[in-house]
């Protein structure tokens, strides 16, 4: 297995790239956009999530990079909650709504099992 240099090389953060554009476009659109409040803080979860992954790896330290696994996790289930709010709302429909909640959870799957890996390669350092 290759050596990872850059994060942008990481699937997790590409796909959560990819997630936060199509929170960004869904967001900024009809009533959706008018709710300040939602529609920033689903969008802030979106971008944490990337940055997070982001932040955690140019830490060079797995530790650190295992807890800012764990921050993008956890903003993946905020945005998902969210995700719940804008389909009662109405913002969006079933179809879309069913769309971005299984992006948002094979993002999370993807950084889960990052830092799975990330804490057996910790574990092996501490050894």
């Amino acid at each position: 297995m290759s050596k990872i240099d850059r994060f942008e090389d990481l699937i997790a953060w590409q796909k959560a790239r990819i997630l936060t554009k199509d929170i960004y476009q869904v967001s900024q659109q009809g009533n959706f956009a008018r709710d300040f409040g939602l529609s920033g803080q689903i969008q802030r979860a979106a971008v944490s999530i990337m940055s997070n992954i982001a932040e955690g790896f140019e830490r060079y330290s797995l530790g650190e990079f295992h807890q800012f696994l764990s921050i993008a996790k956890s903003s993946c289930a905020e945005l998902r909650s969210q995700l719940y709010i804008a389909l009662d709302a109405g913002y969006l429909d079933q179809i879309k709504f069913q769309q971005l909640f299984n992006q948002a959870e094979e993002v999370a799957k993807i950084i889960g099992g990052l830092r799975a890996s990330v804490e057996r390669q910790k574990n092996q350092t501490d050894s």
